[in-house]
C-alpha cells in the first residue's frame, strides 16, 4: 500500500495529505452535525480520494451544482432556515467537501485552503476545552503544511520538509499570536457563543417537569469549580443555590408569578451569623443569569461587567445569561435565616396547588393534619415516613402520570430528586404549610492536584424550603430521608464506564480516578489563564503596566504599537545578521559540514577541499565529480576577477545547487 502511494504522481499524493487534513478537522463537528450532513461529507471526501489514487478525471460541474441543492434542501429541512450556528457550520462543512472536488488549480487549492482554516474556527463554537484546542493545534499544522507544500517547486519534495517550514512559520508567528491573545480587545458581544440547552440529563433548567423523563442521564461534565480561601465547608453545607419553583400548574414547576402586589410579597430579610466562607467560582457557560453560590450570600457576587442582583428567594442572577467561562468572588454564611416570621398575604403564593390533581397525597395530608396539630411535626413525620416506607432514590423511575405525587406516595415509591422534592412540597402545600421547590447543585470532589472543588452537571440537585411560623423559611432536604449517603458523605449514583475506563480501573482502581484530577486539574488551568482572559482581565493588565484609566482604546493602540515594534526588531534583526554573516562563508560552511568526515585541514580552501574529495571517493562517480565542479565554481566566484558584481545572484544559483548535490556519506 505504501509503495502504491509512494508511485503515485505528486499531485495525488498532495491532494491524499490535504483530504486527510480535512477529514480531521471535520471529525470533531461529526458530533453536532446532522447524520446526513456527516454521512454525505464522508462520501464526498472518498469519492476525491479514490479519484486521486485511480487517477481518474474530477466529475462534471453539474454533479456539484446537483449536491449543492441536495445540500441547501437538507438544510433548510433540517434547521428551517440557512442562517445561525448549526445551519451555517453545516453548511461550510459540505462545501468544503464538495470544493475537493473540483481542485484543479492551485486558485482552488487558496479557497480550499480558506475554508479550512474558517472550519477548523467554527469547532471553538461548539468546545473550547483544552483536548479541541489540541486537536485544532494539530488540524493547523497539517493545513500549513499543506499550504507550504503547495508553493514548494516542481519535483517531489517530502511532507516532512513541508512540516518543518509549517512549524518554523508557526513558531515564528507565535509571539504575534501571543500579543493578539493578550491585548486585542474583547468587545461584548463578540466573545462567547450561545450553547444549546440540554434535555432529559442532570443539570439545571428554568422549568421543572415532574414525571416526563423515564430515564435520567447523569452528566458528568463540569458545572463549575471553587477554590475556598482558607475555611472549608462540611459536605451538608454544599448547598449551590439556583433557580427556584413556586408556581405549580398539575405538570410543571416554574418560578413564582405572584399573585398579590409587590409590596404584599415576602421580603427575603435575610440574617446572617458566623464566621463566612470565602471562596472564587469558575462558572462554565450555562446561556442563563443564574449564578450559583452557597446558601447563604447576602453580598452581590464580585462579577466583572455583569451586575449581580438578588431576588427576594435568594437566587442571584447576573445582568445578562453567560455564554463563556465568569470567574466570581463570593461570601457566603452557613448559618442564617430568612423570610417573614408572621403569616401575611404573600406566603399564599406558596400554598396554591391546581384543582383536579393528586387526591390521595391530599387525603394524606389532611391526615397528617388531624393527626399533628404543629406544622413542625407534620414535616417530621412526612420525613419519617419517607425514611420508613420503602422509598428508594432511582435514575430509571419511568413515565409518570398526570397525579405523579399520587404515585411517588403509593404506588411506584422512588424517584430522583426532582420527584421526592416536588411530592413532598404538594404534600406540605396541601396540610396548610407553605413550601418551594429549590433547584441547584449540592456536593462536589475536591481534587487533590489543585484543590479545587469540582461541582458537575451530576451533582444537581432540588430539595424544598418549608416555612415555619417564628423560623422563617427553612431548608428541608427530602432526598436525604431516602438516601442519606446522597447528602451526607457525598455518594452518587454513578454513570456505567467506558470500556477503556473499566478495563483501567480493573487493573489499578486508583489510577482512573487519578489521570481524571490530572486532566482536569489541567482543563481548569486552560480555563483559568485562557479561557477566562475577560476584557477585566486585560485592563487589569494594562494598570500593571503603568495606566491609571485603561480602556479598549489604550487596548488597540497598545496592540498596534506592540506589532510595529516587533516588526522593525525583526527586520533590524534579519539586516543585521546579513551584513554580520558572509552569505558566501555560510555556504562553504555548509559544503565542509557535508564532507566533515573527509581527512581535510579546517582551513582547507575550496580547491583544496575538492582535490581532497577526488583522492578519497576517486573521479569516476559522476556525483562526485558534480561536487568537484561546484567547489571550483564557488571558489571561483569569490577569487575570480571580475565577479564581483554578479556574486548575489550566481551565490543563489550555487545555493540551489547545493540543495540538489548528492554528498556522500
Amino acid at each position: 500500500m505504501l509503495n502504491k502511494l509512494a508511485s503515485l504522481p505528486r499531485d495525488s499524493r498532495d491532494t491524499l495529505f490535504l483530504l486527510a487534513v480535512i477529514a480531521w478537522i471535520m471529525l470533531p463537528q461529526m458530533a453536532h452535525l446532522p447524520l446526513w450532513c456527516s454521512a454525505l461529507a464522508v462520501a464526498l471526501l472518498l469519492w476525491r480520494s479514490w479519484l486521486a489514487v485511480t487517477l481518474r478525471p474530477l466529475p462534471a460541474k453539474w454533479w456539484l451544482f446537483g449536491f449543492l441543492l441536495l445540500t441547501v434542501a437538507a438544510t433548510l429541512a433540517t434547521y428551517r432556515t440557512l442562517l445561525g450556528r448549526d445551519a451555517g457550520v453545516t453548511l461550510i462543512v459540505v462545501l468544503l467537501a464538495l470544493k475537493t472536488l473540483e481542485l484543479r488549480a492551485r486558485r482552488d487549492a487558496f479557497v480550499i485552503f480558506f475554508l479550512g482554516f474558517f472550519t477548523l474556527l467554527a469547532q471553538f463554537f461548539f468546545s473550547q476545552s483544552l483536548l479541541t484546542a489540541l486537536a485544532m493545534l494539530v488540524g493547523l499544522l497539517g493545513l500549513l503544511t499543506a499550504l507550504v507544500n503547495s508553493h514548494l517547486p516542481v519535483g517531489r519534495p517530502s511532507l516532512g520538509q513541508s512540516a518543518r517550514l509549517a512549524g518554523r512559520m508557526a513558531l515564528l508567528g507565535a509571539p504575534i499570536m501571543l500579543l493578539l491573545f493578550l491585548l486585542f480587545p474583547r468587545l461584548a458581544p463578540l466573545w462567547g457563543t450561545p450553547g444549546d440547552a440540554m434535555s432529559g440529563r442532570s443539570g439545571l433548567s428554568e422549568r421543572m417537569q415532574v414525571g416526563s423523563v423515564a430515564r435520567l442521564a447523569l452528566d458528568d461534565s463540569v458545572a463549575m469549580r471553587i477554590r475556598f480561601d482558607g475555611l472549608q465547608p462540611q459536605p451538608a453545607e454544599l448547598y449551590f443555590r439556583g433557580p427556584v419553583f413556586s408556581s405549580f400548574d398539575g405538570r410543571e414547576w416554574q418560578s413564582l408569578r405572584p399573585t398579590f402586589p409587590a409590596r404584599l410579597q415576602p421580603p427575603a430579610q435575610l440574617q446572617v451569623a458566623g464566621a463566612p466562607l470565602r471562596y472564587e467560582v469558575t462558572l462554565e457557560p450555562s446561556g442563563r443569569p443564574w449564578l450559583p453560590v452557597l446558601d447563604a450570600t447576602p453580598e452581590p457576587p464580585q462579577l466583572p461587567v455583569y451586575a449581580p442582583r438578588m431576588t427576594r428567594e435568594l437566587q442571584w442572577l447576573a445582568s445578562a445569561p453567560l455564554h463563556d467561562i465568569v470567574r466570581y468572588r463570593a461570601e457566603s454564611y452557613p448559618q442564617f435565616r430568612h423570610g417573614p416570621l408572621r403569616p401575611m398575604a404573600g406566603l399564599q403564593d406558596y400554598l396554591d396547588l391546581p384543582a383536579g390533581f393528586n387526591p390521595r397525597t391530599l387525603q394524606l395530608a389532611a391526615e397528617l393534619r388531624r393527626d399533628h396539630a404543629d406544622a413542625a411535626s407534620l414535616v417530621a413525620a412526612a420525613l419519617a415516613r419517607l425514611r420508613s416506607g420503602g422509598y428508594r432514590y432511582t435514575l430509571e423511575p419511568g413515565v409518570f402520570g398526570p397525579h405523579s405525587a399520587d404515585e411517588f406516595w403509593f404506588d411506584r415509591k422512588e424517584g430522583f430528586c426532582e420527584h421526592i422534592a416536588a411530592a413532598f412540597v404538594i404534600l406540605l402545600r396541601a396540610a396548610g404549610i407553605p413550601a418551594r421547590i429549590v433547584t441547584g447543585y449540592q456536593g462536589g470532589e475536591r481534587n487533590t492536584v489543585d484543590n479545587f472543588w469540582v461541582v458537575r452537571q451530576s451533582d444537581a440537585h432540588a430539595w424544598t424550603e418549608v416555612w415555619l411560623a417564628g423560623q422563617g423559611w427553612l431548608r428541608v432536604d427530602p432526598t436525604g430521608a431516602v438516601a442519606p449517603g446522597r447528602i451526607g458523605t457525598l455518594q452518587r449514583l454513578q454513570a456505567p464506564a467506558g470500556v477503556v475506563a473499566s478495563a483501567i480501573s480493573t487493573v489499578s482502581p486508583t489510577m482512573v480516578l487519578n489521570l481524571r484530577a490530572v486532566w482536569e486539574a489541567l482543563n481548569n488551568r486552560w480555563n483559568q489563564w485562557v479561557l477566562n482572559y475577560t476584557q477585566s482581565r486585560q485592563l487589569n493588565l494594562l494598570r500593571e503596566l503603568g495606566f491609571t484609566s485603561p480602556s479598549w482604546e489604550d487596548l488597540g493602540i497598545l496592540m498596534a504599537g506592540s506589532i510595529v515594534l516587533l516588526s522593525l526588531a525583526g527586520a533590524a534583526w534579519t539586516l543585521w545578521g546579513q551584513r554580520r554573516h558572509d552569505p558566501w562563508l555560510r555556504l562553504f560552511e555548509a559544503a565542509q559540514r557535508r564532507l566533515r568526515k573527509g581527512e581535510v585541514s579546517p582551513s582547507a580552501t575550496p580547491r583544496a577541499l575538492a582535490e581532497a574529495l577526488l583522492c578519497q571517493h576517486g573521479a569516476a562517480d559522476p556525483q562526485v565529480q558534480a561536487i568537484h565542479h561546484w567547489l571550483l565554481r564557488l571558489e571561483a566566484l569569490r577569487y575570480a576577477p571580475g565577479t564581483s558584481g554578479r556574486e548575489k545572484s550566481g551565490l543563489a544559483a550555487l545555493r540551489r545547487e547545493f540543495k540538489q548535490l548528492h554528498w556522500p556519506a
